[in-house]
């Protein structure tokens, strides 16, 4: 964040503000797909005494053996442990230069017959086809996904056919694509089909204990089955090998759908009859409170300029204040908190004393780690250790609910979630952990930032990405888009949320004005329209989530005292806007 201890805000040092992306090339593709046939279909030549059950003909289905039995081109396959669909392996395969990463397997089939293909696709364009039908070959595809979706298409074999080609591949050019739980079925052609079944749909389903933002499942286990999926909305959550699990990162006071599902090596099976379960009320920490939808704010401990306020001077609308900042010590990783005699205050018993009203009115007050100028620095167990145990001890001080990271020069994944998970032991369930990432941090979940809150996201309270002083970004959609409009924060949002952090963990961090940053300003009214877009699918730009999430957390802003310099007009409009959120 554009936040300087003294004199008027700097502009963020880093490398990469803008990003250049080059316009991708359309694809001519022909014959993807021959229309759909029924997979009920009578088998011509088949007299009815021969009828026998459907199997799956393909083999090695869900790569459980790895490439046995697929053969991938120029060896651009391989069986990996993550994502995977069902089972413990999927199949990841990277197009090169001309390549476009094909893997293929013949299986038997009877001739005069019907089939119906499918499989689950993730990453990059995929295709599924079949050829050497002795009919019309078929194919169908997508332009990619983040999640698993699954492709299907049918064909039906020739009078004299008895083996097809089964494949898949990507696009030139194009990132890798992942396959699991391939499935031809039909009359089995001679070939047979795995030994293994498809595993019988789980029964017993239940929920145990719930807490504000998660809920223990369990289940009947299923004899055949190599692992579980589960799945809260429809939406795939989790992956487990055994007959229980907890689901977290959920939103308080609300409602929600669970079903699971059996797997192995053939396959997954049907998902279980779906219960439903209710989250308890939300807690901050130390008896503080985070309402479903939250603004957040960050208090200056200096003044810059902006109008210099004590705690208790800080709108009502604000449920968490990020004071700011923790100062580094001489010892790596070890946080301490010094209160700038610039802001007023008499003394610290006053300051801690604003502390507690604010607490005892329903509020959040957390202490914020980092900024602009920030250099705590936490790269080993002994840093991780030192930030945990010097965290703590503020918080035991002072009386601070959690803390804020907003390191800006870098972040170890590894051992800030040490850190944190050490701090989380010492403070209880009730601890309020934020974090206010770049942009350029969460364009992918391979950064740094990205990993520590996919790492701590059943202790995270939110992530208030900061949508400014950023220059063009990404999208979720893959198109670029510049910041200061409504696009930028819904589309940029949108990887967030589909990335792995629920809804309750993402809000939109924005300057209060002009005045807060150096470039990025949007006027309350387009953060209102973003929030109405990701929650109700109003209020769009050009950009339209495939979705809404109106469990989406709220809003932040730098800072309190550039709200309060502009008569709080950024809090007059954006909390209540927040505060009635679905």
């Amino acid at each position: 964040m554009d936040r300087v201890r003294q004199g008027r805000p700097g502009f963020r040092r880093r490398l990469g503000a803008v990003i250049a992306v080059g316009a991708a090339s359309a694809l001519a593709v022909t014959a993807l797909a021959a229309p759909a046939q029924s997979a009920d279909a009578t088998r011509a030549g088949t007299a009815a005494a021969d009828v026998q059950a459907d199997v799956n003909v393909a083999k090695n289905a869900g790569f459980e053996s790895d490439l046995s039995n697929w053969t991938c081109a120029a060896n651009s396959g391989a069986a990996v442990t993550s994502p995977v669909h069902g089972g413990t392996k999927a199949l990841k395969a990277t197009p090169s230069g001309q390549n476009h990463a094909e893997c293929s397997q013949l299986v038997k089939v009877k001739p005069n017959s019907t089939y119906k293909l499918s499989s689950w696709v993730q990453g990059g364009y995929a295709y599924l086809g079949a050829r050497g039908t002795g009919t019309t070959d078929v194919s169908t595809w997508t332009p990619g996904t983040s999640s698993w979706q699954q492709l299907s298409t049918s064909f039906t074999t020739g009078a004299n056919t008895t083996s097809v080609t089964v494949y898949t591949h990507g696009w030139y050019g194009q990132s890798a694509y992942h396959v699991d739980d391939v499935n031809v079925f039909g009359p089995d052609g001679g070939g047979g089909t795995d030994p293994v079944e498809i595993p019988a749909v789980p029964s017993g389903l239940a929920a145990g204990t719930t807490t504000s933002t998660s809920v223990d499942l369990s289940w009947s286990p299923v004899s055949t089955a190599t692992g579980y999926t589960v799945y809260r909305d429809g939406t795939k959550v989790a992956s487990v090998s055994g007959a229980s699990t907890t689901v977290t990162g959920l939103t308080p006071e609300t409602t929600y759908s669970f079903q699971v599902s059996a797997s192995n090596a053939a396959g997954e099976s049907a998902k279980s009859t779906a219960i439903t379960a209710r989250t308890g009320k939300g807690g901050g920490g130390d008896g503080g409170t985070v309402p479903k939808h939250a603004v957040t704010g960050y208090w200056q401990n200096f003044n810059n300029g902006a109008t210099v306020q004590k705690l208790r001077d800080v709108s009502s609308e604000y449920d968490i204040i990020a004071v700011s900042f923790a100062d580094a010590t001489t010892t790596p990783g070890q946080i301490t908190f010094n209160l700038d005699p610039a802001v007023g205050y008499s003394s610290t018993a006053d300051f801690k004393a604003d502390i507690a009203a604010k607490k005892a009115a329903g509020k959040s007050v957390i202490l914020s780690v980092g900024g602009e100028k920030g250099t705590i620095s936490v790269n080993s167990d002994a840093s991780a250790a030192a930030f945990a145990n010097s965290a703590y001890a503020l918080m035991q001080e002072y009386g601070f609910n959690g803390v804020d990271i907003d390191l800006e020069n870098g972040l170890n994944p590894t051992y800030m979630t040490k850190a944190l998970r050490q701090l989380a032991a010492k403070a209880g369930p009730k601890m309020v952990l934020t974090m206010a990432p770049q942009t350029i941090d969460m364009q992918s979940t391979s950064g740094g930032y990205f990993q520590t809150a996919l790492n701590v996201k059943d202790i995270l309270t939110v992530v208030n990405m900061q949508y400014y002083n950023s220059g063009s970004m990404l999208g979720c959609d893959g198109k670029v888009y510049s910041q200061g409009s409504v696009d930028f924060l819904t589309a940029l949002a949108c990887i967030q949320l589909e990335g792995g952090l629920d809804a309750s963990q993402v809000g939109i961090g924005v300057p209060a004005s002009p005045r807060g940053a150096g470039s990025g300003y949007v006027s309350p009214a387009t953060v209102n329209n973003a929030l109405d877009c990701l929650t109700r699918g109003t209020g769009c730009g050009s950009f339209k989530p495939s979705k809404t999430y109106p469990g989406l957390r709220g809003a932040m802003t730098w800072s309190t005292n550039w709200d309060a310099t502009a008569g709080n007009a950024w809090s007059n409009a954006v909390g209540p806007k927040v505060h009635s959120l679905p």
